[in-house]
C-alpha cells in the first residue's frame, strides 16, 4: 500500500470517526434557526462567496432551508428551491469556517438530493464557486446557458450579473 494510499484512507477515517462523533445530524430549518441561517449567508456574502439573503426572504423562503446541527448548533445550512416539475436548485450552502472539510457541506447537499427526490424532480442544480465539491458528489459541469430562465430570477439581483464568476453543475437523478 502507497503512502497516499494510507493517508487517504486515514482521512476517510477520521472524517467518518469526527461527522460520528461529533453527533451532526441534518433537518428541516425552523423559525429558531433563522438567525444562524441569516449569520452564516452573510458571511459568505460580504467576501462575494454567495449572494445575500435578508432575514424576510429566509422566512418567507425557511421551508426551502435544511440545516445542519453539532450538539444543538446550527453550522450549516442549505437550500432546495423547486423551479420547475424536472428541476431543483439547491443554493445558499453555506458552512461556518470553523466547521469546514468535515463532510456537513456534503451532508447538507446529499439531504437536498434525497428532498428532490423525494418530490419527484429528476435533476438538481447549483450555481457554484466550488465546482469541484459538487463534482467529488456526482454532479457535473453545465454550460449555464442550458439551464432555463425561469433559474436567472435571482441573479438579476446579483452584482455580478454582467460578470458571473459562478460555474453551473447539474445531477440527475435516479
Amino acid at each position: 500500500m502507497t503512502d497516499e494510499l494510507r493517508l487517504g484512507m486515514f482521512l476517510l477515517q477520521n472524517h467518518i470517526f469526527w461527522v460520528i462523533f461529533c453527533g451532526m445530524k441534518t433537518q428541516n430549518a425552523t423559525v429558531n434557526d433563522v438567525e444562524t441561517i441569516y449569520s452564516l449567508i452573510s458571511h459568505y456574502a460580504q467576501f462575494d462567496k454567495m449572494l445575500f439573503r435578508s432575514k424576510a426572504y429566509i422566512f418567507d423562503n425557511l421551508q426551502m432551508f435544511s440545516v445542519a446541527e453539532i450538539d444543538g448548533k446550527v453550522v450549516g445550512c442549505c437550500a432546495l428551491q423547486v423551479i420547475w416539475a424536472d428541476l431543483a436548485e439547491i443554493k445558499s450552502l453555506a458552512v461556518a469556517d470553523e466547521y469546514q472539510n468535515k463532510g456537513i457541506g456534503k451532508a447538507l447537499v446529499e439531504k437536498a438530493v434525497e428532498q428532490a427526490k423525494n418530490l419527484g424532480v429528476k435533476k438538481v442544480f447549483a450555481l457554484t464557486l466550488e465546482p469541484a465539491f459538487f463534482e467529488k458528489h456526482g454532479f457535473a459541469i453545465v454550460n449555464k446557458k442550458t439551464l432555463p430562465m425561469k433559474v436567472w430570477s435571482d441573479c438579476a439581483k446579483c452584482t455580478k450579473q454582467d460578470n458571473c464568476d459562478e460555474t453551473a453543475v447539474e445531477k440527475t437523478l435516479v
